[in-house]
This record gives structure tokens, sequence and C-alpha cells, in this order.
């Protein structure tokens, strides 16, 4: 690090996913001695960069960039690049001489679950089971408060694996989560659960990536975030990595780690049941949606609030679960 000419104007930068490993003898006074963080954007960085992207393709007149923007949250540089290489394609495969705004957003799903499988035929059990599925997602996200706002319901295959998916997208950016946003959050994932143990009383392999999401979930808020009122403000989990990724590694006694499985275990079983009994008081609502649903393959985000909002026919009964 020595040897350069402090009025030379030579500036030596480096760049590092992990910073937490190096040795503290590079980061001292007149070495690398000034850290510069580099997250992912917000919502006002998004537009920008697809801004600078889209000037490289034709975009129609009544593209809304802000709306993509919005839908892409999470998305790196590099995700927003791709987000836009990939709406250029669909246009041209469409015949289209310009990029309109259902390319980008057929693009974002793209990017996120893949692209569509053309070949992959669901059966029509197994089609039925993926609606109410993905409708119980919907309807316990609709059905709380300080949800983000559902936009749209597919039950067409994608490459990723996924058999359908439901995408919300919050109106606003959020740096902090209340507790019941978290707690409202484990509930959504484990409705698909839910609505496949009411409607079929029979459960399925679909929900792997809900039981893994509502876990990690569940033991940050206790492990972490402190939302626990017997353990309290005690940090149980550290973080592994502050920008590679968000697992976190074990902090505490034997004992504690215990305790803390036996909260985790305990808070996805409340918010499970939570799912499952708003389901259970909206299932003529649940069992109309999965027709229309069925039928159409996708529902928008307002059409599913439109059916939603509308009167129960008849309203039927369904045995309480304590599972």
């Amino acid at each position: 690090m020595d040897g350069f000419d402090p009025a030379g104007g030579i500036i030596v930068l480096a760049a590092c996913n992990r910073p937490e490993v190096l040795d503290p003898a590079l980061l001292r006074p007149g070495r690398f001695d000034r850290r510069i963080g580099v997250e992912l954007p917000d919502l006002i960085g998004r537009e920008a960069i697809l801004r600078v992207h889209a000037r490289k393709v034709r975009m129609s007149g009544e593209v809304n960039l802000r709306v993509i923007a919005r839908a892409a949250a999470g998305a790196s540089g590099a995700d927003l690049a791709n987000i836009v290489n990939e709406a250029a394609l669909r246009a041209v495969r469409m015949g289209r001489k310009s990029v309109c705004q259902e390319d980008l957003e057929e693009s974002i799903e793209t990017v996120i679950a893949g692209y569509k499988k053309k070949n992959s035929l669901l059966s029509e059990n197994e089609k039925r089971i993926v609606c109410y599925h993905e409708l119980g997602h919907a309807m316990v996200a609709a059905l709380q408060s300080h949800s983000a706002p559902v936009t749209k319901i597919t039950v067409v295959p994608r490459t990723s694996g996924a058999l359908g998916y439901t995408m919300q997208v919050d109106e606003d950016e959020h740096s902090l989560l209340s507790k019941t946003e978290l707690l409202n959050k484990i509930a959504t994932v484990t409705g698909g659960r839910a609505a496949e143990a009411l409607v079929f009383h029979e459960i399925t392999t679909g929900a792997s990536n809900d039981i893994e999401q509502a876990t990690k979930l569940a033991r940050a808020m206790i492990g972490r975030y402190g939302m626990n009122d017997e353990i309290g403000m005690v940090a149980l989990e550290t973080k592994q990595s502050v920008y590679l990724s968000d697992d976190a590694s074990l902090a505490c006694s034997d004992a504690l780690s215990e305790e803390l499985d036996r909260k985790v275990i305990a808070l996805v079983k409340e918010q499970y049941q939570k799912a499952y009994d708003l389901l259970a008081a909206n299932v003529g609502k649940l069992h109309k949606l999965a027709g229309y649903l069925y039928d159409r393959e996708t529902l928008t985000g307002e059409e599913f609030m439109a059916l939603l909002s509308q009167p129960e026919e008849i309203p039927e009964k369904v045995e309480h679960s304590n599972e």
C-alpha cells in the first residue's frame, strides 16, 4: 500500500463481498480506510437504472417505468438489465417494433419465476390443487390488514419449477417492517397449505418453499429482532454475511437453541391456524375464485379484488382443523 506519491493523484480501489473476513491491517487509516456500501437500489434507483437500459431499446409511449420499478423490488442492477432485455426479446417474438408495458411486466415474471412451460400440462386434479393453493395465499393476504396488495395470480407452470405463484407488490418502499406485518407474511405464506387442508383434507409437496419462508421469518423475528415477549431483546442468531445471503448462525447455548426451535414451531403453527380460520370463514368465495382461476389460469389483482368483494351466495360450513 506504500510507495505512492501523495500528490500523484493515484487512488487505489478494491471490491469485496465479505468485508467481515478481511484482515484489520488492510482497513487501518492510510490504507483501505473508507468503505462505500453498495446496497440494492431503492425505488428511485431502480427506475433510474431501468431508464438507462431502456435507452438501448425502442419503448412505446405508454410504458410506465415507475410501475415496473415498484414491481421489481429487491432486484439488482443486473436483474433490471435482464428485465429490459427479456422485454425486448418478447416484443420481437410477438412481432412488435417497440416494447410495451405488458412485455416489461411479463419479463419481471420471467426473471423471478422463469419462462412459461409451453409443453408442461398439469392433470385436472393437480391444476385444481394449485388453484386453491395460490388462492389460499392471495385470500389470506387480502383478508389481513398491513399486507402488500395482490397484483397477479397464475397457475401456469414455469421453468423454475413453480406450478403457479401469487405476486404481491407494496405500494411504497419499506425499510422497516412491524411485528404485525411479519406475522401477516407468515400467515400469507402458510395460506396455500391451509387451503389444501381445508378443501381436500389432504396436503401435498407444493408448500415446500412456503414452509422454508415461514420458518426463516419466524426464526428472524424471535432470534434477531427480539419480537418474542418471553425471550425479549436478546440476539440468538447473527447474520453470516451482510451482502451474500440472509443466512444466520446461532449465537446461544444449546438450551436456548432448543427454546428457539419451540418458539419458532409455535409461531408458525399459530399463523397457519389464523390462515386456516380466515379461509374457512370465506370458503364460499374461495370455491368461486378457484373456479375462475381454473378456467382462466391467470387473474390480475383488480379481477381478484373485484371477485373477492362480491357477497357469497351460499355460505358453507367447514369443520375446524387443529393441525
